[in-house]
């Protein structure tokens, strides 16, 4: 117990902690070299290809005589449930900061995260090897944070394994060795006795879960009292779901199997389980005879969705399919929450609740590449309140639930606090583009005597799109943005239906702000009009609010050359040929209402628009 460490690593997206994670596993030998690659902890090709870590992922290291439980942890805004997660399973943390980018928004919301569950920060300037490396200005910010003093701060570069050596004995003398918090109110179930000191109760928490089709669920956890052993009966005690350990074992990265697992620990336990909604992130696993004494551990804060789609297949009869694989999705993505719908125009498919919009498209990704699921996905939308004039009160996350005006009183949206770490000579732009955005400014905070915090309250919806395009263009590239959601305001917003071929298309479908009705409405039709193919007759691209047409655009019909096969005679023979043509395009338009197919790539295009 006291030869363990367990630490995770924090920092802004792209500060380098899937590269450092790789410098220790080869520091520690956990890989040969010839098995070697880079993001080697990023188990999904769509984590590779992005150059981000999507999902946390814990590996044993061993240095030194000392066990060490690295949890690498993403860097993205939209995982931050990931992230807190991970601290609650460790007694430490590296904090990363790039030396050429200094403190970032998400390096601070990860860093409030760890300090709130009392970890072990380790300071650690990464990339100072580049050329445009501030050492000195990047370690005045993190004294200006932490109030740390300037030898605490570790200086490293990842990419070439300068520091990485100090990092690890860093960790060895700063983080705590996990403590033996054992149950001593659990008592015997057979006599009420205390139980004897080395029968302690197992308490392991779940931090997160995958589906093994041969093995069932397989949970990852951190044993905090006790010991499981493979053969051990196991309870769950929140859902009280009763099994045996089929196995038990450590990540190296991959499954090695031990046999059992001790106090203070992190590993993964196999439990046989086929019904995946057994096993709950933040769950607590005892052992059977024990259960009735044993205290479930803290767990995790519900995680609060943000931002809500409907996902639905694209044939019928792929729901099932879709069902199961939203529920194995749920195991290693503990931050979504999904909803059977059902829309005329779809037919059966499920309203999904995300972190973000980037969690949305990694999400959608998985579906295809994983269960290759073809989809359509409608436009996202946030959460309402809508109370309406008898007094009723409700919440609605799809534009096709929203009530007649006629029976609404008023309609609530979610605000969000905004903090935006820039450069202070990019403050004119970003003030301009909050303030177009119906951002609230509160107060500026200096970093230092070059950057700022500016901190903001804005509605969800305003940063829900093109936001984080448009803060990287205002500021060059510079500024980082975090969200956190504070409260529900009054919002006078309106439904807005996209009507192809003058019909409305359900999934298009969105809330917007009446003031603006106009402008996204162009912009919508006019995406269409740039997406959508063309076929053998005109289609007419409408926006509309209640019975009112606010915007249009019209598709010219696919054109047929049908006079190439003529080599002469009178004009009058093209004419009849060409009128031929007119008079079966118009009859095309009258009988192909609602016959235009919506590409799945439209939506991704609409959304980014």
């Amino acid at each position: 117990m006291s030869k363990i460490r367990n630490f995770c690593i924090i920092a802004h997206i792209d500060h380098g902690k899937s590269t450092m994670a790789d410098r220790m596993l080869e520091i520690t030998g956990t890989i040969e070299k010839r098995k070697m690659r880079n993001q080697v902890l990023d188990q999904m090709d769509l984590e590779r290809e992005r150059g981000i870590t999507i999902k946390l992922q814990p590996v044993r290291m061993e240095y030194s005589g000392f066990i060490l439980n690295l949890i690498d942890t993403p860097g993205h805004v939209d995982f931050t449930y990931e992230v807190s997660r991970s601290l609650a399973a460790v007694e430490g943390a590296i904090m990363l900061v790039d030396a050429t980018q200094g403190i970032q928004a998400q390096t601070m919301a990860n860093l409030y995260l760890a300090l709130e569950q009392n970890l072990a920060v380790i300071p650690v300037i990464n990339k100072i090897d580049l050329p445009a490396a501030n050492i000195e200005k990047t370690k005045k910010e993190i004294i200006h944070l932490l109030g740390c003093q300037p030898q605490e701060i570790i200086l490293a570069s990842a990419k070439t394994g300068q520091g990485v050596v100090e990092v690890l004995k860093t960790v060895i003398d700063r983080v705590p060795a996990p403590a033996e918090k054992y149950n001593k109110m659990a008592k015997s179930r057979s006599n009420g006795d205390w139980i004897d000191y080395d029968e302690r109760p197992l308490r392991a928490l779940i931090f997160d879960s995958t589906y093994d089709e041969y093995r069932g669920v397989v949970v990852y956890v951190r044993i905090f009292d006790g010991m499981v052993k493979k053969g051990d009966k196991i309870v769950l005690l929140a859902t009280q779901a009763k099994s045996e350990a089929l196995d038990a074992g450590v990540f190296k990265p991959e499954y090695k199997s031990t046999g059992e697992l001790k106090a203070g620990e992190i590993g993964y336990i196999v439990t046989g389980f086929r019904d995946v909604s057994y096993a709950r992130v933040g769950d607590t696993v005892a052992l059977t005879k024990f259960s009735h004494d044993t205290k479930a551990l803290k767990g995790y804060d519900e995680v609060k969705p943000m931002v809500f789609a409907g996902i639905f297949p694209r044939e019928g009869n792929e729901f099932e399919e879709l069902r199961e694989a939203l529920a194995k999705l749920k195991l290693n993505d503990a931050a979504l929450i999904y909803e059977p719908e059902n829309s005329e125009a779809l037919g059966f498919g499920f309203r999904c609740g995300f972190l973000g919009l980037l969690h949305l498209e990694i999400f959608q990704e998985r579906l295809k590449r994983e269960y290759n699921l073809n989809l359509i996905v409608t436009v996202p939308s946030v959460a309402y309140k809508v109370f309406k004039k008898n007094g009723e009160g409700l919440i609605i996350r799809s534009p096709q639930k929203l009530p007649d005006p006629s029976q609404t009183d008023r309609i609530e949206e979610p605000w969000v606090s905004l903090d935006i770490i820039a450069p202070k000579e990019y403050i004119g732009p970003i003030l301009n583009l909050v303030q177009e955005k119906r951002g609230i400014y509160k107060n500026t905070e200096y970093i230092d005597e070059t950057r700022v915090i500016l901190h903001y309250e804005i509605p969800l919806v305003a940063i829900l799109t093109d936001f984080y395009d448009k803060i990287k263009s205002a500021s060059s590239g510079y500024a980082s943005v975090n969200y956190d959601f504070i409260a529900y305001r009054q919002a006078d917003v309106a439904k807005m239906d996209i009507l192809v071929a003058e019909d409305a298309i359900e999934a298009l479908a969105m809330i917007i702000y009446r003031d603006e009705a106009f402008k996204r409405g162009k912009e919508v039709v006019v995406t269409l009009k740039e997406t959508l193919p063309k076929q053998m007759f005109a289609v007419k691209l409408q926006a509309a609010i209640g019975g009112k047409i606010i915007a249009a655009e019209r598709i010219s019909a696919m054109k047929k050359d049908v006079t190439a096969k003529l080599y002469g005679g009178d004009v009058t023979r093209k004419r009849k040929l060409l009128e031929k043509q007119k008079k079966g395009k118009k009859k095309m338009t009258a009988h192909g209402k609602g016959s235009v197919e919506i590409p799945s790539d439209t939506f991704i295009k609409l959304l980014k628009r």
